[in-house]
């Protein structure tokens, strides 16, 4: 089976004209998104078709990270807006239950407690069972200074999640500092995540929490020469145990959006098959078709199957068994 963990919903254009309403009235009118089942229904097949030109099963479903809007305020219309999303990625998932499942968004607002996300939290996977979050870790949207994933900020979401047994997949959102657009600023702040959490307590303090980190990484797998430097320099805050870079690494997961094959077979043999996760982000920002190959640069299961340093084994692992070992609620059988 090929699990596509990192997929975003494909809903029908007059979904973000609710959110445009939501921006408009500032907050002060909620609405509904007004989405019949007919509309919602052709989106979600044509998702589906795209699933099956590339050889894709499943696709775990979250919203679409760059039009989260956390930074907005009043804080309700994050919230609003981001339980819109999880409803009607709960939908999709209720009409293709073999093909999809759900990631919650979280409405995380800049200024505010994390505690204010922690009930849609509960809904997501108590109420809609999902099987996992999506998490920001820009709420300010690159404008401001917000806490590192190694705050004490982050802890009541970290511990609510382990009980809650789901993992978030580390995914910036939009930026407003007119200095990077936001998927430069992706890469930023997923590299930021990987310095902080590995540099603090966060992964020892909560054993049991999991965390996939986005496109590969952001750029740290690909800079490892300099973070295998600085890791075993306490002057630098390095770790006191002079444990290798490249094997704190490992405390993560990292999925295999990178469009560029070189790229993702430097991070299959730094971190190795057993901590990468297949994704696509298909349809998304790879589906351009690449003019050597006539394919989509998001079509990675061939580039993938192409690898001879992976065995059957390793392939398994990659398409199908980490998905399934890091979010245990999918039960989607093969």
């Amino acid at each position: 089976m090929i699990i596509d963990s990192h997929a975003h919903l494909v809903a029908p254009p007059s979904f973000y004209g609710y959110r445009a309403n939501l921006l408009a009235s500032g907050g002060y009118y909620k609405g509904k998104p007004g989405i019949s089942d007919d509309v919602l229904a052709e989106s979600a097949a044509g998702n589906v078709a795209i699933m099956d030109s590339v050889g894709t099963d499943v696709q775990l479903l979250c919203p679409r990270p760059f039009h989260q809007m956390q930074s907005a305020k009043p804080d309700r219309i994050v919230h609003w807006w981001i339980e819109a999303n999880n409803d009607l990625i709960a939908r999709t998932v209720a009409m293709h239950p073999t093909r999809f499942a759900g990631v919650a968004g979280l409405p995380v607002c800049a200024g505010s407690p994390v505690t204010d996300a922690l009930p849609e939290l509960d809904r997501a996977v108590n109420d809609l069972g999902f099987v996992g979050v999506t998490l920001n870790p820009d709420p300010n949207e690159g404008i401001g200074h917000g806490p590192g994933l190694d705050d004490e900020y982050w802890y009541p979401l970290w511990e609510r999640m382990v009980e809650l047994n789901v993992p978030a997949l580390i995914h910036s959102s939009g930026c407003n500092n007119g200095r990077e657009s936001y998927s430069e600023h992706f890469i930023t702040e997923e590299s930021i995540a990987i310095l902080t959490l590995i540099r603090g307590e966060v992964l020892q303090r909560f054993p049991g929490l999991r965390i996939i980190v986005a496109h590969g990484g952001g750029s740290v797998p690909y800079q490892i020469g300099r973070w295998q430097a600085e890791v075993l320099a306490p002057s630098l805050g390095g770790d006191p145990n002079n444990t290798r870079f490249e094997v704190l690494l490992r405390q993560l997961y990292f999925d295999t959006v990178l469009h560029y094959p070189p790229s993702l077979e430097l991070l299959l043999k730094l971190v190795g098959p057993d901590r990468v996760l297949f994704g696509t982000e298909k349809p998304g920002s790879g589906s351009a078709t690449n003019p050597d190959t006539g394919r989509g640069f998001d079509d990675l299961k061939p580039v993938i199957e192409a690898m001879d340093f992976l065995s059957e084994d390793d392939r398994s692992l990659v398409f199908e068994q980490n998905a399934r070992a890091v979010f245990p609620r999918l039960k989607i059988e093969a």
